[in-house]
C-alpha cells in the first residue's frame, strides 16, 4: 500500500511539474487535458484518478511554476549584500534569458492574462502566490515603512512583469532589448533616493 501511495504521489507531482512547463509555454488555454498527460507521457485515461478538474491542474501547475520563481529570489537574494538584494532580483528577472526562456520561467507574464478568463480556483492560486511573491520584496525593504514597501514591491514585480510580456510580444532585438533595460530602470528606480545636491549645484542652478 505505502507503494501505491508513493508511486501515486510521484505521478501526480510529475504531471504538476510537466503541465507548469507547457503551460509557460503555450498559455493557460492553449493545451487540453490530453496534451497536458501527453507532457507527462501518460494517457489522458488516468486523469481524473489525480484531478477533479482540468481547472484543478492548471491551479496547481500555476502554483507549482511560481513556487519555483519565489525559491530562485529566495536563494538569489541570500546570496547577496542586504543593499543589493532588491535590484539583484530586479536584474534577474528582466533579462535577456528570462525572456527567452519562458518554459522555466516565471508563470505571470505567460498566464496572467489567460487566468483573469479562468475559473475562480486558477485565480486563487495565482493570487496567493503572487502575494507571496510581493513579500520577498517586502522584506528587502527593512527601511521603509509597511505600507509603502508593499506599494514599492507591488510596482515593481508589476513592472517586471510588463517588461517581460511586451519584450517577448515584439520578437527578440534591439526594440526588446530597449524594453528590457527600461523595465530593469523603472523597477529599480523606485527605490533610490534623490540624490543630495551641494552647495556648488545650487549656487549654479540660481546663476
Amino acid at each position: 500500500m505505502r507503494y501505491v501511495e508513493d508511486h501515486r504521489r510521484q505521478t501526480r507531482r510529475r504531471i504538476v511539474e510537466n503541465a507548469s512547463y507547457g503551460l509557460r509555454q503555450k498559455g493557460a488555454n492553449g493545451l487540453s487535458v490530453v496534451d497536458l498527460m501527453r507532457l507527462a507521457g501518460l494517457t489522458h485515461g488516468g486523469f481524473y484518478n489525480h484531478f477533479d478538474s482540468r481547472a484543478a491542474l492548471v491551479g496547481e501547475a500555476i502554483a507549482f511554476a511560481m513556487n519555483q520563481m519565489t525559491e530562485r529570489w529566495t536563494k538569489l537574494a541570500n546570496g547577496k549584500p542586504d543593499g543589493e538584494r532588491f535590484e539583484a532580483l530586479i536584474a534577474d528577472y528582466v533579462s535577456t534569458r528570462h525572456r527567452d526562456n519562458p518554459k522555466h520561467g516565471c508563470a505571470l507574464p505567460t498566464l496572467a492574462v489567460d487566468v483573469a478568463r479562468s475559473s475562480p480556483s486558477e485565480q486563487q492560486a495565482l493570487a496567493s502566490r503572487l502575494e507571496e511573491m510581493i513579500d520577498i520584496f517586502v522584506d528587502l525593504l527593512p527601511g521603509e515603512p509597511p505600507r509603502q514597501a508593499r506599494q514599492i514591491a507591488t510596482g515593481a514585480i508589476a513592472t517586471m512583469v510588463g517588461s517581460i510580456v511586451l519584450s517577448r510580444a515584439v520578437g527578440a532585438g534591439k526594440l526588446s532589448d530597449r524594453i528590457l533595460d527600461a523595465g530593469r530602470e523603472t523597477a529599480g528606480g523606485r527605490i533610490r533616493k534623490p540624490q543630495r545636491r551641494t552647495k556648488k549645484a545650487l549656487r549654479c542652478e540660481k546663476s
